[in-house]
Formats: C-alpha cells, structure tokens, sequence
C-alpha cells in the first residue's frame, strides 16, 4: 500500500506539475519512514489564499511561500466493531483508518519570486517547498540554530535523492 498524495492545483499564476511534486513528496514520506496506510494533501494556491492562511493561522501578515498543518494526534478508541476502533481478532489492517499526516500549502508565485531572488530553477525552489513543508509534518522545525542545521542538512540530503532539477 502505498503513501497517497492528494495533489490540487488551486492557482494560476505559475505552473505547477501536479504528477512531479506528488511523486516526490511520495519518496521523501517513505524515505523518512511512512508507509502505506497515510495520507497528504498538497496545495499549490495564490498569494491571497496563502496570506489568508498565514494570517488565520500563524497570526502573520503577507504571503509566504509554504505552511505545513500537520494533523494532531487524536487518540484512537480502542476496542473492537461494534465498540469502535481497535484490532480485534480477524481484523483486517486494511480497514485501518488511514494515517492523517496533514497538508502542505505551497505559493508558487512566492516561490518564482524566490527562485529568481536566489538565481535558482523555479522548479528547484518547488522541490525545496514540498520537502520543506513534509518535513513539518513529520515534526521537524527550524525555532532553533541546531534544529535548523539539521532540517537544512535533511533536505539537502532528501532533494540530492529524489528531485532531478528542472527537466
């Protein structure tokens, strides 16, 4: 069972291939551990939409470039059918509520601004985005210099992996 990547193109202000980034979030979930059973979404929206969400939700003004809302942990009812949740004998796994990992939101506009800033592919500051924001979801932050280094590091190593540049 594989890690599903519900993908949406919800702008139209720079290109996005759908198919491209999905596969990559895909590898860096599994590389990093995730296995079948999870699900992320990933956004690709305009600036409006994402200084909306930053402003609701991180209490920031203006765009940025990418959020990650990881899903929190809810606890799970324990028992069997009929009680609700849980694995009783004979259970199948493959009627396990899916692993909600969470969304990652990405401005594509935002990034062509930053891929042009830093005399990079737009294609490579998208890769960085949805790894970056994936690496949100899996617990990762940047608050602090060492924890920075360390998620830098983890990119750098995950985008050598998967991402090829631009086409």
């Amino acid at each position: 069972m594989a890690v599903d990547v519900f993908a949406a193109d919800e702008q139209s202000e720079a290109p996005v291939e759908l198919e491209r980034w999905s596969t990559l979030a895909r590898a860096v979930l599994e590389a990093r551990g995730v296995r079948g059973g999870a699900e992320v979404s990933l956004l690709f929206v305009d600036e409006e939409a994402i200084a909306a969400l930053n402003e609701r939700f991180l209490g920031r003004e203006g765009s940025t470039d990418v959020l990650a809302f990881p899903v929190e942990d809810d606890p799970v009812p324990t028992g069997r059918f009929p009680d609700m949740g849980g694995t009783g004998p004979g259970a199948d796994p493959e009627d396990q509520p899916p692993l909600l990992l969470g969304d990652v939101v990405v401005c594509p506009a935002v990034a062509e601004r930053n891929a042009r800033e830093r005399s990079i592919a737009y294609d490579d500051e998208i890769a960085l985005l949805v790894v970056h924001g994936l690496l949100h979801l899996l617990g990762m932050d940047h608050e602090l210099d060492a924890e920075a280094e360390r998620m830098e590091a983890l990119e750098r190593e995950l985008l050598a992996k998967f991402h090829t540049g631009t086409p």
